[in-house]
């Protein structure tokens, strides 16, 4: 399992922009529907690692984005 946490740097003039360009083509790709609890955190089976990979490195001008690889996901109470 993978786990992507990103975040989107731009200036305020051009973040709006940004932030349509980034998500149109996330929805775009099917990518959406790995989000989990907020837009900002994708989980995704390992099989996908290639195709998120390469779509996080052609907006790695604008988007800050770590992986992660993991066997599980708790959630702390």
């Amino acid at each position: 399992m993978l786990v992507y946490l990103y975040d989107l740097k731009s200036s305020v003039k051009d973040y709006n922009r940004l932030k349509r360009n980034f998500y149109y083509h996330l929805n775009k790709n099917g990518y959406n529907q790995y989000f989990w609890k907020t837009k900002s955190v994708l989980v995704a089976p390992d099989e996908m690692e290639r195709a998120l990979d390469g779509f996080f490195k052609d907006f790695n001008k604008f988007v800050v984005a770590y992986k992660i690889h993991t066997d599980s996901i708790e959630e702390m109470e």
